[in-house]
């Protein structure tokens, strides 16, 4: 017989977020620091001993999900109970003796690699060290077990990727909107885009881990993704994105102008299906998934007048895309030693050396910050607007200036962060266009 134990990283998983995590049957065992996990961890120990396939019942869900913040071990009472002499498994990768010793004194650990059915969700120190952890939200409380490998396929419990492509739509909206005190963006064609976004950027996540499965499960930030754990086949993937994409031209059709949208709408599946193959052969694939992420820039603009200015939509698109060279690069720092590794492409790479990185990311965020001084100057909004986006340009260049490239956990914090810039990008112009 055995025991569950689960030893769970802090300040990774919210206090909440770990109630509903943490089995109830688990208790809170001990608070420690260990050198392994290179900060604190809870660790949780069941109260009575169960079987192993009663313990892989109760860990599925975790093992699967979860591998970023949880490490989990099978404890034989067993042995205890016998006091062998033979000597206790060490916890693979554990680097810290005075927890090791704690563990002989107490149980004896078996580690996941030895229960057979867990050979392939052990846990590597690249995994414990990841700083791309799924968020824990109503996806774990409210939803069925069938759909939740699907939830995360779409990245629902990973928001920030719908919030950098909502922006620009957002940014084209409050452009279009008619200058003068009481003018505002149209909130129902802010809610048609804003469930166009969820919509679109989990069928672009569809795409890519369609593509990248076999990549996915070489890189330990991936390696837990549906389609590379095995969690979704690729046949259940390809019904769903069919599911995505029917959901997305819905929408697109529930736009006004209907016709001239669904045109530009269109003009951007070429960029959708292609982004995902770049990295196998372009040196600057971040540039591709500008192009991509800020198609709704010309959208909201199309969806507001059935026309396109190009002098003044061209400048926000432009920026967006060097916005998303800065956001994207910084977040790429995270794979760049596997990407190395598995010949993918990356401008964490291609832009070399840190301090070359350095100066090339704040050429953009400067090329990023003059491109919105143009919108102003074409759509002649009010100073505001230039208080405004000033903020947002001193929050990308201390993104790049405090970045630290070789520290995932750092890189990850100013990529998030970069919802921040998006928001104070869309305040501008909708106080630059309401007291123009």
């Amino acid at each position: 017989m055995n025991v569950l134990v689960v030893a769970e990283t802090m300040n990774r998983v919210s206090p909440n977020a770990a109630k509903r995590l943490i089995p109830r049957n688990l208790a809170l065992n001990q608070s420690t620091t260990t050198g392994e996990f290179r900060r604190p961890v809870r660790v949780y120990r069941s109260n009575v001993a169960y079987s192993v396939p009663t313990i892989l019942s109760l860990s599925e869900d975790l093992l699967r999900y979860c591998p970023h913040q949880l490490r989990l071990f099978s404890v034989n009472t067993r042995e205890k109970q016998d006091n062998t002499a033979a000597s206790p498994s060490k916890p693979t990768g554990a680097r810290d003796e005075s927890q090791t010793q704690k563990a002989k004194q107490s149980d004896h650990i078996v580690e996941a690699s030895t229960i057979p059915s867990l050979e392939h969700r052990t846990f590597s120190d690249a995994n414990l060290s990841t700083s791309d952890p799924p968020i824990w939200t109503w996806i774990d409380t409210y939803l069925p077990s069938t759909w939740k490998p699907y939830a995360r396929l779409a990245r629902m419990d990973k928001p920030i990727g719908t919030w950098l492509l909502l922006w620009p739509c957002y940014w084209s909206t409050a452009l279009a909107t008619s200058p003068g005190v009481g003018s505002l963006p149209d909130p129902s064609l802010l809610a048609l885009f804003g469930v166009g976004a969820v919509v679109m950027r989990g069928a672009g996540c569809t795409i890519n881990d369609i593509w990248d499965a076999d990549v996915d499960r070489q890189v330990s930030r991936t390696s837990s993704r549906p389609l590379a754990s095995g969690a979704v086949t690729q046949s259940q993937a390809w019904a769903f994105l069919a599911a995505q994409l029917t959901t997305g031209l819905a929408v697109l059709l529930s736009l006004p102008h209907t016709m001239y949208c669904f045109y530009w709408g269109a003009a951007s599946l070429p960029l959708v299906v292609a982004y995902p193959a770049m990295k196998r052969f372009f040196p600057y694939p971040q540039l591709v998934l500008g192009l991509t992420f800020n198609w709704g820039a010309w959208m909201g603009w199309a969806a507001t007048h059935g026309s396109m200015d190009f002098a003044v939509v061209g400048p926000l698109y432009m920026s967006g895309i060097t916005w998303t060279l800065v956001y994207d690069t910084i977040y790429a720092h995270q794979d760049k030693v596997e990407d190395r590794q598995l010949g993918l492409q990356s401008t964490a790479l291609t832009f070399g050396e840190d301090n070359q990185q350095r100066r090339i990311l704040h050429g953009l965020a400067m090329a990023t910050y003059l491109q919105w001084m143009l919108v102003g100057h074409q759509a002649e909004l009010a100073a505001v607007y230039y208080a405004g986006i000033t903020a947002a340009y001193g929050h990308l260049a201390w993104q790049v200036q405090s970045a630290d490239f070789n520290e995932p956990h750092n890189v990850m914090t100013r990529f998030r962060s970069n919802s921040a810039v998006g928001a104070l990008v869309f305040g501008s112009l909708v106080a630059g266009t309401y007291f123009s």
